[in-house]
């Protein structure tokens, strides 16, 4: 037998025990771990919470939108609507004009895709501005579930003697929409979108101001007698939701404490770990101390 061969035999068999798993079960283990799990369950729920705030409401600036207002306080003729005057519930008196109806398509009511039917209310008073005695307004009076029924409503509507009377109404002062291009296969007269300044175009011999945005009619008073002559169902009129920043730095910290929870799991795993190597190195050296060899050294 050679000197390698018998070196060998003399040195001690090290299986390994204990093993990782065994040293991570042992008492002292086991409450490192509990207390681990404690500070990344509290890691977790100081980023859940960091992370609900970078997205968040700011509903301490948003404007009392369903105040009755005139319409003179929340807007003027030939001017932009302001994020603070969209969505605003306004009052405001005018006469439609007849010949000027038209029906919007499509539009969403309670789920179900339809047509409103569109007015041009010629405003007079303090709502008229400064600039003259009239001002345009266009006011979406109501929902009909098919285009060609809305159509049937105009016509109905128009027909009726007090079409042009004079009326007080209430309702939601909302923004112009972007403008929406037909279809090759669509009517290239169509209108899909609530657009004033396309309404407008449509108009007969209008030239005066009008209002940039446009009133979603509302069916109390006037409103209500209004839909009822023209057999049209009230438009749905949702306030304004607040709008949403996010706080980018917010979501920086979140994260963090997000991986700062990992890393309390992995410090104490790292610790067992190195206990287990620590114990396993030391057996190993006791064994080898107790069969004379030399320290294995470490490569």
């Amino acid at each position: 037998m050679s000197l390698t061969q018998q070196t060998a035999s003399r040195r001690p068999e090290y299986l390994g025990e204990p093993t990782l798993s065994r040293v991570m079960r042992r008492p002292r283990w086991i409450l490192a771990l509990l207390f681990a799990l404690l500070v990344a369950a509290a890691f977790a729920w100081l980023g859940q919470w960091q992370m609900s705030n970078a997205i968040r409401s700011d509903a301490q600036q948003t404007v009392d939108t369903e105040t009755l207002r005139p319409l003179a306080e929340v807007a003027a003729p030939a001017k932009g609507v302001t994020d603070a005057a969209a969505g605003m519930v306004v009052r405001v008196s005018g006469a439609l004009v007849p010949g000027d109806t038209r029906v919007v398509a499509p539009r969403q009511n309670a789920g179900q895709t339809g047509a409103w039917v569109v007015g041009h209310l010629a405003v007079t008073g303090a709502d008229a501005g400064s600039g003259g005695s009239e001002a345009g307004l266009a006011v979406a009076i109501g929902w009909a579930p098919s285009i060609e029924a809305a159509e049937r409503a105009a016509a109905r509507f128009e027909a009726d003697p007090s079409f042009a009377d004079r009326r007080d109404l209430e309702g939601r002062f909302m923004p112009p929409e972007g403008p929406v291009i037909p279809r090759a296969d669509e009517d290239p007269q169509g209108v899909q979108a609530m657009v004033p300044a396309q309404l407008i175009n449509a108009w007969q011999d209008f030239r005066g101001p009008a209002y940039s945005g446009y009133l979603v009619a509302h069916p109390v008073g006037d409103g209500g007698e209004m839909l009822e002559r023209a057999g049209l169902d009230a438009i749905d009129s949702v306030p304004p939701a607040p709008a949403e920043t996010v706080n980018w730095l917010n979501v920086f910290y979140a994260i963090e404490w997000i991986v700062f929870a990992g890393f309390a799991i992995f410090l104490w795993y790292r610790l067992a770990r190195d206990a287990w190597e620590k114990e396993h190195e030391s057996n190993r050296l006791e064994a080898s101390e107790a069969l004379g060899d030399p320290p294995p050294r470490e490569t």
